[in-house]
């Protein structure tokens, strides 16, 4: 009986209440274009030149992107219908033992995500700072200053109830903003372009540091690393094929036009010039990129709150709220002290773990119906995920030109789909 209470008020394992499915189709486009805004995204595709040239990566951002947004709409709709959180599927398809495994790895994942987002903030807020009004935000006063001000909004953000937020701010407000913020910033690289050489762009060669293939992984890499957030918002749907199509089609524009504006901004900028301040010596780029750096809190939040959400799966006797308040300063106090590393590697660290984690679930949950499991450990499931990490690292060190991603996806889901276990219903507790 004690463990069925515990489970019954674990508000991450059991399905949401028909009283907080309140998104609708609007709510989730809404939602996933603003999260796939960001200038860590325009960075990564900033990475993209010169290792490929512009027709490659422009057929590795739309293919990666559609593929990947995707995969991101497939575990929506399961969530959406489900009612479960990611945490949920983690548990129906690995056992509630094994499950915390993934569960850990996920807060740990969000918690980095977050640390990022807080420095790039601070990076930014520094960058305008000293080109616009001449004040040096580099000392260690201003470190504080600014990482503390990103730091405190994110905290006071998580005060607050993440369904208002979504509906009635980023989708009334901040979507808007940051639409007007990506259409200037893309007027301005592209008169850039067209003044200097726009043919030469449009057939410069890569250097061969990266395939096509190489570069989709790349791209892949960033709505992937959403993968273990998604089902987290798309259980709050009404209904699951709005929250797949909203999902798809908001995360796979704004990762195209990220990718592409990074793209454009890395091929005229200044030879040793970082991305931001390229963004802020274009005509109005300090209001373009001051908006987008407001937009970027929203992406520090979601991770914030779905890494809450995971925790509380693991230790229910503290709220998601008050889990989110702890992570939140953590962060805060994580960006004060972590050097910031090369993105790549960690991207793709990142997706040698839940590119296969998320293809067993697919797999196992793709018939529309959640089988949960009752056993502490699914050795099928597990042994699926571990084995297709190391084909992922196999891959990627062995054979770079197919790719790792795309390929271990496939062995895993069809693995998965062939080895699912014949049950029906999921036993949750309401």
């Amino acid at each position: 009986m004690a463990t069925h209470t515990s489970i019954s008020h674990n508000e991450a394992l059991a399905p949401i209440p028909d009283a907080s499915r309140v998104f609708g189709w609007s709510a989730h486009a809404a939602l996933w274009f603003s999260l796939g805004v960001g200038l860590l995204v325009m960075q990564i595709g900033a990475y993209l030149v010169p290792a490929v040239g512009t027709q490659d990566a422009l057929i590795a951002i739309v293919l990666g992107s559609v593929v990947g947004a995707g995969l991101l709409a497939w575990v929506a709709r399961i969530a959406c219908d489900s009612g479960l959180s990611s945490a949920g599927l983690m548990h129906a398809t690995y056992g509630s033992g094994f499950a915390r495994l993934p569960v850990l790895l996920n807060i740990v994942q969000l918690v980095g995500w977050t640390t990022f987002e807080l420095v790039v903030m601070r990076d930014g807020t520094a960058a305008i700072a000293k080109t616009n009004f001449g004040v040096d935000l580099s000392s260690p006063t201003g470190v504080l200053i600014t990482t503390l001000l990103w730091g405190g909004v994110l905290t006071a953000l998580m005060a607050g109830s993440m369904l208002t937020l979504v509906r009635k701010f980023i989708s009334r407000y901040g979507l808007p903003l940051v639409l007007l913020s990506l259409v200037w910033l893309s007027w301005q690289f592209a008169q850039k372009l067209l003044a200097a050489d726009a043919p030469a762009f449009w057939n410069r060669p890569g250097d061969g540091s990266m395939g096509l293939l190489s570069a989709m992984d790349l791209v892949i890499a960033m709505p992937v690393s959403w993968l273990p957030l998604v089902a987290d918002y798309a259980r709050h749907g009404r209904n699951g094929r709005s929250a797949m199509s909203g999902t798809w089609l908001g995360y796979a524009l704004a990762n195209i036009w990220c990718y592409a504006l990074g793209v454009m901004v890395a091929s005229v900028a200044a030879p040793g010039t970082d991305l931001v301040t390229a963004l802020l010596l274009a005509q109005g780029g300090l209001l373009a990129l001051g908006l987008i750096l407001v937009d970027e809190i929203d992406n520090a939040y979601g991770d914030v709150y779905s890494g809450s959400v995971s925790a509380h799966s693991l230790a229910p006797w503290w709220s998601i709220r008050r889990w989110g308040l702890l992570l939140a300063v953590a962060c805060t106090a994580l960006a004060l002290v972590l050097p910031i590393h090369s993105l790549e590697p960690f991207l793709l660290m990142l997706s040698s773990v839940f590119v296969p984690l998320y293809g067993v679930i697919l797999g196992r949950l793709a018939q529309g119906t959640v089988s949960g499991s009752q056993r502490l450990v699914e050795p099928s499931a597990a042994a699926l995920w571990l084995a297709g990490v190391a084909v992922y690292h196999l891959l990627g060190q062995y054979a770079p030109q197919f790719g790792a991603a795309l390929p271990t996806l496939a062995l895993t889901f069809i693995a998965a789909w062939l080895s699912r276990p014949l049950r029906s219903g999921y036993a949750l507790q309401k």
